[in-house]
């Protein structure tokens, strides 16, 4: 492999492997940010929980002015509900559509955030190798194919010369 092409392509990875560490940081600092402006104007009220999936959980809750809330995107760090539960939530007064169960904080993102930032780390690793490999691999099999051609045009050129012109 020209070796251009080997830079080009491990630099890439690098690109790849800096990008999913930038988007997990992000991802963390966010959970951090909507933590603190929980903190800021906090509430808490007992909600019910609607429906459950893997990745979200609506609910419903009334806050003391007697509004009826229910959060565009669900409750933050919602594992562990189940549909029809009663539970306590903590949301932000400024905004009840930031809300998350009490007892639960952003140090949750942490652990899944950092899996992905390593599990992208090992395949890009991983992939660097086998790109290197290949390039050396590739440039030792060009290594061997010159000194055949080499030879076997020496050969021809042998050749020709015992062969006296005018013989049969």
């Amino acid at each position: 492999m020209n070796p251009v092409i080997q830079r080009r392509v491990q630099l890439g990875l690098l690109v790849v492997g800096v990008t999913v560490t930038f988007m997990a940081l992000t991802l963390i600092a966010g959970c951090f940010k909507n933590d603190s402006t929980i903190e800021a104007s906090k509430a808490t009220v007992m909600a019910e929980v609607v429906s459950v999936d893997s990745l979200h959980a609506a609910v419903n809750f009334q806050t003391p002015d007697g509004s009826f809330h229910s959060p565009r995107f669900g409750l933050l760090y919602p594992t562990e509900l189940s549909e029809g539960q009663r539970i306590s939530v903590d949301y932000a007064v400024y905004n009840p559509d930031l809300a998350r169960p009490t007892g639960r904080t952003a140090v949750l993102s942490i652990i899944p955030a950092l899996s992905v930032v390593v599990g992208a780390w090992l395949v890009v690793g991983l992939l660097m190798v086998g790109v290197a490999e290949f390039s050396r691999r590739w440039a030792r099999r060009d290594a061997t194919d010159e000194p055949d051609a080499v030879a076997a045009e020496g050969d021809t050129a042998e050749r020709d010369e015992t062969v006296s012109p005018g013989s049969p």
